[in-house]
């Protein structure tokens, strides 16, 4: 009994230094960052992920700088039924350029945002630890400019996600998919 619980004391100190170790990019320019980005790849252990992951399709995301230096961040995603589902947070910035908090009114979780890679006209890769009622999971997520993504770039996506302690069944590369209609 004893050595179990040692045992969940360390995985619960790994899984939180991993919380802790993931810095943004030096020199972010939220300025390069803004357009439109493809959702490409998605990564969480979160309960509702495994169920769902299956369903998921690629969607797109709109990154708009406001005047105040925060980001606008507008998500849509075609469903199956012809209708879109969209999403809109306004992420505050914080003291650290790349990283950026938002509470969604959706999910009710706060959200610690951090644009951890970026190459601004190719690609994004960003970790974010969202927490509800004390309970904090991780989701990496991988931006591309265009709707394809190269094998090193999914493998890139693959190791940030393994090493912040998402399960390898958990990393997930979204199959293509038609867009919404511009509002």
């Amino acid at each position: 009994m004893r050595n179990t619980i040692l045992r969940m004391l360390v995985a619960l100190t790994c899984a939180l230094s991993a919380f802790a170790d993931v810095m943004p990019i030096a020199d972010f320019d939220l300025q390069k960052m803004a357009g439109k980005w493809y959702l490409v790849g998605f990564a969480t252990n979160a309960p509702w992920f495994v169920n769902h992951k299956a369903g998921m399709k690629m969607g797109t995301a709109v990154v708009t700088p406001t005047e105040g230096g925060d980001m606008d961040l507008s998500y849509a995603n075609l469903n199956a039924d012809g209708t879109c589902w969209r999403m809109t947070h306004l992420a505050k910035k914080t003291e650290t350029p790349g990283r950026y908090t938002f509470h969604s009114q959706l999910w009710n979780n706060d959200n610690d945002m951090r644009i951890v890679d970026v190459v601004y006209d190719d690609y994004a890769l960003v970790h974010t630890i969202k927490t509800k009622e004390g309970v904090s999971e991780v989701l990496n997520k991988l931006y591309s400019r265009s709707s394809e993504v190269s094998d090193v770039l999914q493998q890139k996506f693959a190791q940030l996600s393994l090493g912040t302690g998402i399960l390898a069944d958990n990393v997930a590369i979204l199959p293509k998919n038609a867009e919404c209609p511009e509002v």
